[in-house]
């Protein structure tokens, strides 16, 4: 798998992936993996990571998958349509998460993502599916200017 070159995902480019602190670990066209190192941000009134943190990393790692773009100064994007989750075991604090998102074409402009996820010891954590509709020309891989 491709490493991510940094022009690929500048930080500050996502608010909110910088506040939750995800980032990809490799990439390419239909496949990425993504990563997050748990810390007490990211803890629940149990001690674990929030249920929300691994649904933000399972639509995350998803959408990731089908927005490749290898063209530097240029981007793919997507929304959302439809997220499932199904939660496998606990996300413990100081593991670190290791999402796997595949795409899989749909039409013009959806696509479809199966993601898993381990923690860094290979421990099920949690699975996904996801349906996202490419953005107004992020539907092939030349992408739109940054």
């Amino acid at each position: 798998m491709d490493t991510v070159p940094d022009w690929m995902t500048p930080e500050g480019e996502s608010a909110f992936r910088d506040l939750v602190g995800y980032a990809p670990r490799a990439w390419r066209e239909n496949r990425v993996e993504m990563v997050l190192a748990l810390d007490e941000r990211h803890r629940n009134r149990s001690g674990i990571a929030h249920g929300g943190v691994v649904a933000t990393l399972v639509d995350a790692a998803g959408g990731f998958a089908g927005c490749w773009c290898p063209h530097p100064g240029r981007v793919r994007r997507a929304s959302t349509l439809s997220l499932h989750t199904q939660f496998i075991g606990p996300a413990r604090l100081g593991r670190t998460l290791i999402a796997t998102g595949l795409a899989r074409p749909g039409g013009k402009s959806i696509f479809f993502a199966t993601i898993d996820i381990v923690d860094d010891e290979g421990k099920p954590v949690a699975t996904g599916e996801g349906v996202y509709k490419y953005r107004p020309g992020s539907e092939t891989t030349e992408g739109v200017p940054r």
